[in-house]
């Protein structure tokens, strides 16, 4: 992971919630899918740790608190990390923040999880295998056994032999005004490598404001990510499409292997 994500994450921070529709929506909504595929595995039990531990501004971290998991979440963005705290005080509910980073979670995280999220996307920022097995080495360890990890990533199998340039602008109406969301993807000489420039046009009084922001990622493959899962000692490696779990992006679900009775 390189700097580009810290920045593109610490200048999105402000308006990261532009982004959707509506925010706290999404909020609710994608704290019941997760809670759902939760309960699916935990039988009913509402007294579990979660670390998020790319939590942005909160979106997932504060979905899940709604429901009274124990939320610890963390960010590489100070940005980012500072806003979710605002927002979960806003919202009425207590996590505990911090500024980590993935490939770092042993030494700046205290303490273990009966689940560690990573969500929208945030691990292809990591470009080469040995960071990410790093990073799910670090995501294994912060687990309790057993446990299991969520990570989503954008559907990269679908997209990877036409390489998009650009992403369909969407156009948003609401109290703050009409506004436009888009991204242009330009891929680098590297197979899988590519430069992400976001865009947020906005319409303000008679005139139109644009926040442009890029960041670097790499296009990771279904068959790639759970083969460094498995390296890090993931078991029972499993996809949930978005056809099946009602989220806008693939889902993987790794789980820490039981100990073996002798």
């Amino acid at each position: 992971m390189n700097d580009s994500a810290r920045q593109f994450y610490d200048e999105l921070a402000e308006a990261y919630h532009l982004i959707f529709e509506d925010w706290h929506k999404s909020i609710l909504r994608q704290g019941r899918i997760f809670s759902d595929i939760i309960q699916e595995r935990y039988q009913k039990s509402f007294n579990l740790r979660i670390l998020d531990c790319s939590c942005g501004i909160g979106t997932q971290a504060i979905g899940l608190a709604k429901y009274g998991y124990d939320l610890t979440a963390t960010d590489i963005s100070q940005n980012a990390v500072a806003r979710a705290n605002v927002e979960a005080l806003k919202a009425g509910v207590n996590i505990r923040f911090g500024i980590a980073d993935m490939r770092s979670l042993i030494s700046q995280v205290e303490g273990v999880f009966d689940i560690v999220i990573s969500c929208d996307n945030s691990l292809p920022h990591i470009i080469s295998d040995e960071e990410l097995l790093t990073s799910a080495q670090n995501m294994w360890a912060k687990l309790s056994t057993p446990g299991f990890l969520l990570i989503t990533i954008r559907d990269y199998d679908k997209i990877i032999n036409e390489k998009p340039v650009s992403t369909i602008p969407r156009i948003i109406d609401d109290t703050s005004g009409r506004r436009i969301i888009f991204q242009i993807w330009d891929w680098a000489a590297q197979d899988k490598i590519y430069t992400l420039n976001h865009y947020i046009i906005q319409e303000y009084k008679s005139h139109w404001q644009t926040k442009h922001t890029k960041t670097t990622y790499r296009a990771l493959l279904r068959k790639e990510l759970s083969n460094i899962l498995s390296k890090a000692g993931f078991v029972d490696i499993e996809w949930l499409d978005p056809e099946v779990s009602g989220f806008y992006q693939p889902i993987v679900v790794a789980h820490k292997k039981r100990p073996t009775v002798t």
